[in-house]
């Protein structure tokens, strides 16, 4: 397994061994040990999976309280995975880094929590697969428009396919800065 630090704090770039052959191939997608060893100390208690269309743009997401890490990866396609840093302390507060995972490059990106996380599915269709450190929490959520002008995130398309609800988030800039301080974790 090979571990890249990106250029904003905390994401990491996963690229495990794949073992392949005329039959197909083997990877392993996380051993809590390894992953420890890596940095990654989350405990992961949640896994979804996503399934969509050429151009279809999910995001950008986080909540707080109860803030995810996410490690995420694809499973068929392809897509153009974003992450937004939106720790009102971090010295890379409103930057972003994009990257393609794609069933052929076996990538994983870690988030850390107190990031905003979209993708935008590049292939025919996408499987697109994430653990969270924590469970959904529909009143934690909070939203950002995709396209916000102030943030520039580059998608590679000019007229995404987005749900209404991805297509009514405000802008950075129309939300408290306090609303991003991370909370502590409320009891179920």
């Amino acid at each position: 397994m090979k571990i890249c630090s990106l250029s904003l704090d905390g994401l990491l770039l996963i690229e495990p061994k794949v073992f392949g052959d005329a039959r197909g191939y083997f990877l392993e997608t996380f051993n809590q040990a390894r992953y420890r060893a890596a940095g990654i100390e989350q405990e992961f208690v949640q896994t979804n999976q996503s399934r969509s269309k050429k151009g279809v743009l999910r995001g950008l997401h986080l909540q707080n309280p109860n803030a995810q890490a996410k490690l995420v990866s694809v499973i068929v396609g392809e897509v153009f995975d974003v992450a937004v840093d939106l720790r009102p302390a971090s010295r890379t507060f409103g930057q972003w880094i994009g990257e393609r995972l794609s069933q052929e490059n076996h990538r994983q990106l870690f988030i850390p929590a107190g990031f905003a996380h979209g993708f935008l599915v590049l292939s025919d269709e996408a499987i697109f697969s994430y653990a969270c450190s924590a469970p959904y929490s529909p009143e934690a959520e909070i939203g950002i428009r995709y396209d916000d002008p102030d943030i520039g995130i580059a998608w590679p398309i000019e007229r995404p396919i987005l749900s209404e609800k991805d297509r009514a988030h405000p802008y950075l800039r129309e939300i408290p800065i306090e609303r991003f301080e991370l909370q502590p974790k409320r009891k179920a």
